[in-house]
This record gives C-alpha cells, structure tokens and sequence, in this order.
C-alpha cells in the first residue's frame, strides 16, 4: 500500500475512533474482541500461566483501543514476558496511541508503522513468520482491497496453537449506510477531506424520513464521533460487509477455524424465539446454520465480533464441568450484575443494540458472583459458601454455578481458566 491511498490519506485527516490521551486517567476503554478473559477462553483453550512469553500483534491498530486495554490487562494479570506490537500505516493514529501508552507508563508495547500486508518487511522478524500468540484486527480487513490476502497475512503470522480476535461490518444492522455512501459518490469525490464532511453533512440534513439511514436507530458513528466517525462511516473509499456465511467461508480460505462470536447470545437463536414449535425446527442446525438464521431474526448486528484458530488446532474453551477452575469476569461490573439479578427476580436483564434479552439465573447467583474476583477457583469459592452452609453440596454447587455460566457466558460477561495452566 502506497501513502497515496485514499484509505491512508482518510486515516491522517480523521484518526478513528477518535480518542484523548488525557482521558486515560479516568478509563480504560475495553470491548471484544481482545480482552484478557475473553483470549484466554475462547483463544488459549483456558491454560494461561502469566509466567510464560506471550506474543500479540494489534494489526491495523488506529488510535489504539485493543492495544492500550490488551497491554494494560497484561500488566494487571502480572505478565512479565508479555509484548504487545501495534502496527498501523497511519503516523496520525499512532501518534494518539503511543501518547494514550505514555499516559499509563506502558513498557510492553511496541508501535511499528506500516502495513499488515508487508508483516515481513517491517523488523518483525521471525514473529511475521508464526511467532504470535494472539493477533487482533477489528475493523480493518473490510476495508482492504483484497481482504483475503489480508487474513492470509495475519495467518501466517500466527503461532500453531495461537488464535485471532476479528472484527467485520455486518450488512443488516447497517441499512442505509451504503445508499448513503452512493448518494455522496454521485456527488463527487474531490475535494478536501474536510470539504467532503462538509457535503455529507448537507446532505445528512436533508435526509427525508423514509430514508433507510435516517431510521436506522443502531448506526450513530456520524451523530457521536464527530468527523472522524461522520468520514469512516460514510465517506469511507473501501467498505464491505459480511453475512453470518460469509464470515465462516472468509475464515476457511485463510485455513481458519471459528470458535465463537461474541457475545454468543446474539448468534443462538434459542435466545430470541420461545415459540415451541419453531425452536423444534432449527433443533438440527450447526452451530453456522443457527448463526445465519439468528442473524437474519435479529436484523440489528451491525458488526461480527469472533475468535478464530488454525483449522488444524483442536483447543476448545473449557466447560465448567470441575471446580478446578477460575471464573473471569469480562466487560462487566460484578456488583452492578448482583444489583441486576436483585432487581429482576432471578433474571439477568439486559439489551444489546435495542435488542432485549432476558437470561434466567440460580438461587446462589448473587453468593457466588460476589465470590469471584478472577483468581479465585470455583473449588475456593465453593468452600466458603460449604463454610457457611454445610449442607451445600458439591454437586449442587457445580449445577448453580453451571446454570449461572450459561447466563453470564452467554451474554459474554463471563470466561473460564484452568486454575493449573498445565491441566
């Protein structure tokens, strides 16, 4: 790729998302793919020991969000051999992301500008070559103009036993994004690119009320991010979508296999339909057929977020089938979760995009949520609660707790680890 790209001129002008370095003492922006909890259990089969080299590349990194939360989550969990390599061709979002690291006093990131097409050429050596435990690329490889040879890339830069966390655009949940896109086409493509937000939003204020993007309540980048957002949802020159099928064909050419989207809730159909007769017909549907119906049943999912390993590697995220494991909280609050199970009477509440989703939860919910902490194993938290009442068994216990993970995991609030990496 060549500085001349529009693609490249877009991402000097507007870095995206747009993000201040500043606001680094008050938050961590995290989200998934690419948090801890989530990698160790989808990604590493749930065996993680923070004593042991671990190797990620962020490709296609922007302004820094899957970096900063992947290397400060590293910290945290005490990985001392832990490296973190962010590599985007846009010097404007490096820039906002190497001061976003400066901000924490992050040691285990290294920046690298350039492309995740030329890995070979840009110093990594030999981890361009299968060195990398984890590699994340969230909304990159859509807007490539031959994707397929960007996720051949990222492949071959991928350990035998590592895994990807990626992310495309989804077509349903972003109707009205593309006639938009053509209407500003017809329009002209010259023109700065400050000029050219300055034409869209002419244009968005027109905008009858049948337009499709003028009722689409779940695509609000060019309402709450300002130019950046307007310009990368819009006026973007290369932007494509993928459905559930060709999201799993996408990732088999590559020599890939799809462990789970995130969060799995949005892609079982089981959690949208509780009509008895529907729900026997899709019975028999594999885990892609059941995807692309709950898929085309939600019709709001405007971006897949998935893991993905080597077609040939056979890990698997742990079952919560033993005590001999440590539950991990991800992108949640366990204390505003017990206010929820409190509020709702035995159901965790919740919406993604709008959509409703309502999970049912066990007895011991609320005991056993205010018990994990990401370190301690069920096997510890069963002996508290047995400490408390003797007469809790350890079977009854392992069925609370498995009724709960099915809720929680589902919903992607809660992973699973091996409490001996080596089990």
């Amino acid at each position: 790729m060549s500085d001349d790209d529009p693609v490249h001129a877009q991402y000097e002008a507007f870095p995206y998302p747009p993000r201040n370095p500043r606001d680094e003492a008050k938050r961590l922006v995290t989200g998934s793919p690419s948090h801890l909890a989530e990698v160790i259990h989808f990604v590493l089969g749930g065996r993680f020991d923070p004593a042991r080299r671990f190797r990620a590349l962020v490709a296609g990194g922007g302004t820094g969000d899957a970096a900063i939360m992947l290397a400060q989550q590293l910290v945290d969990a005490g990985c001392a051999d832990a490296e973190v390599t962010y590599v985007d061709w846009s010097r404007a979002s490096r820039a906002i992301a190497e001061a976003r690291a400066t901000a924490r006093g992050l040691a285990n990131l290294r920046f690298v500008t350039g492309s995740l097409l030329e890995l070979d050429s840009l110093g990594l050596e030999p981890l361009a070559r299968g060195g990398f435990d984890y590699i994340d690329c969230c909304g990159v490889l859509h807007h490539l103009e031959d994707p397929d040879a960007g996720l051949a890339a990222l492949a071959r830069a991928l350990a035998r036993q590592g895994g990807m966390g990626l992310m495309l655009y989804a077509p349903h949940g972003r109707a009205g994004v593309y006639p938009v896109q053509a209407l500003l086409r017809a329009l002209g493509t010259d023109g700065t690119p400050a000029e050219r937000v300055a034409l869209a939003r002419r244009l968005l204020d027109k905008l009858p009320a049948t337009n499709a993007l003028k009722r689409n309540p779940f695509i609000a980048d060019h309402l709450v991010e300002g130019d950046p957002g307007l310009y990368d949802l819009l006026l973007h020159a290369r932007d494509r979508a993928y459905g559930v099928d060709e999201v799993f064909d996408f990732v088999a050419r590559a020599g890939l296999r799809l462990v789970s989207f995130s969060p799995p809730a949005r892609y079982e159909p089981r959690h949208y339909l509780n009509d008895p007769v529907l729900l026997r017909r899709i019975d028999g549907f594999d885990a892609r057929a059941a995807a692309a119906f709950a898929e085309n049943l939600a019709g709001n999912i405007t971006s897949h977020a998935f893991y993905v390993v080597k077609a040939d590697n056979p890990q698997t995220p742990p079952v919560p089938d033993t005590l001999d494991l440590v539950p991990l909280p991800a992108n949640v609050e366990l204390g505003d979760m017990i206010k929820n199970i409190s509020k709702s009477d035995g159901f965790i509440v919740a919406s993604v995009d709008g959509l409703p989703f309502r999970m049912p939860v066990p007895r011991l919910s609320n005991a056993i949520l205010s018990r994990i902490d990401g370190k301690r194993s069920l096997r510890e938290v069963f002996a508290q609660l047995a400490a408390q009442d003797p007469r809790l068994a350890e079977a009854a216990f392992l069925q609370q707790f498995q009724q709960l993970f099915a809720s929680l995991h589902a919903l992607g609030k809660l992973m699973l680890r091996h409490a001996s990496p080596g089990k």
